[in-house]
């Protein structure tokens, strides 16, 4: 059997396989209350169906003003506690566990969902926009300027992860992903691109993570100790006066100190960088984690094809494998990656109704 399809266990977690859904924002909460949507609903059941060992739900916010877009998903209420369980059922219905990743948008809050024909940049109050917070008040390229947080919002967010963690266990997610990349807010505080400020939160690589610690921390305290809890970073801001690999690296070890267990690699995000975006251009920032740290990293970024997500693992890498933007072209990803490493149709992740499509399917 590929490595992709042999199971990861995770505290009490069996995930099928290591073939996941990376969390994309699908900004399709039409009314403007975070609930999810029917859209969700189908988005994550195909995927199930296709065969993902886990799903991570999108960037849902924590708070309102946590929003990337006034359509963005959230799970600061009851009402989308509700909304998510019905997604949460029908995946575990296909054999798939689930997880969500909890964010806080930051100075990246308030803008318009990347969509033809929509405006750009960010959302004006006068047309249900928001004021947006960040830790120093410095705008993102052409994005309103942010206010700087006091230390009164500072508890705020902290309190609002951890009540949207309990949230997330009483709607059945198995896995809680905090937020922690591509220029969002507590990627904000970790770097000193965006982080200016003079008190326990700015300054030292201690001060910058503090608030990234706290939150996690007090999220893994409440979260199940059964339930395995995944932190998304940028390992780099691709920026000489940005967040570096090695600070994520003493990052990490914090990270798993504190009950993380799996650490999500990505990068960028929180400035204008000259990103090489090619084939594996991540890979080596989950390797230089896992094997620096000692922590389970998942690996992301234009993996496209079955034997690269193979190579990766077998060549320990990463130990897993998160599928973007390659999920929304392909939902049954795994199940093409099944024929084409040899897996057959029987063994391979078919629910029953499909196995006459297989690729390899020989009538008996």
């Amino acid at each position: 059997m590929p490595h992709i399809f042999d199971p990861l266990i995770l505290r009490d977690v069996t995930f099928p396989n290591r073939i996941w859904l990376a969390p994309m924002c699908q900004y399709s909460c039409d009314a403007g209350d975070g609930i999810p949507t029917a859209w969700h609903f189908v988005h994550h059941a195909t995927r199930a169906v296709g065969g993902f060992g886990l799903l991570i739900a999108e960037a849902s916010a924590v708070a309102p003003e946590g929003r990337i877009t006034p359509r963005d998903a959230g799970i600061w209420n009851h009402d989308q506690v509700a909304g998510w369980r019905r997604v949460v059922d029908v995946v575990h219905s296909h054999g798939a566990k689930m997880g969500i990743q909890l964010a806080h948008a930051g100075r990246k809050a308030s803008t318009y969902p990347p969509f033809a024909g929509m405006a750009n940049g960010s959302v004006p109050e006068s047309d249900a926009g928001w004021p947006t917070l960040a830790p120093s008040a410095i705008a993102f390229d052409t994005l309103a300027e942010p206010r700087a947080m006091t230390l009164e919002e500072i508890d705020d967010v902290v309190d609002a992860f951890v009540d949207a963690a309990a949230r997330a266990d009483e709607a059945g997610f198995d896995v809680v992903e905090i937020h922690a990349a591509h220029g969002y807010l507590l990627h904000e505080f970790l770097s000193p691109a965006s982080n200016r400020r003079d008190d326990e939160y700015g300054g030292s690589f201690e001060n910058r993570a503090r608030l990234l610690l706290r939150v996690t921390r007090e999220v893994r305290e409440i979260w199940p100790q059964s339930k395995p809890l995944f932190v998304r970073i940028s390992a780099t801001d691709w920026a000489d006066t940005g967040w570096n690999v090695d600070e994520s690296v003493r990052l990490a070890i914090l990270l798993k100190e504190i009950g993380v267990d799996l650490v999500d690699v990505s990068s960028g995000g929180n400035v204008i960088a000259d990103i090489p975006a090619e084939k594996n251009y991540q890979v080596p920032l989950a390797q230089a984690i896992r094997e620096r740290s000692g922590v389970a990293t998942g690996a992301v970024g234009l993996i496209t094809e079955p034997a690269q997500a193979e190579a990766i693992l077998t060549e320990g890498h990463a130990d897993a494998v998160l599928l973007g933007r390659a999920a929304l072209r392909e939902p049954y990803w795994p199940l093409r990656a099944a024929s084409e490493l040899g897996v057959t149709w029987r063994d391979a992740p078919y629910p029953e109704q499909y196995t006459r499509g297989a690729w390899d399917f020989a009538p008996n």
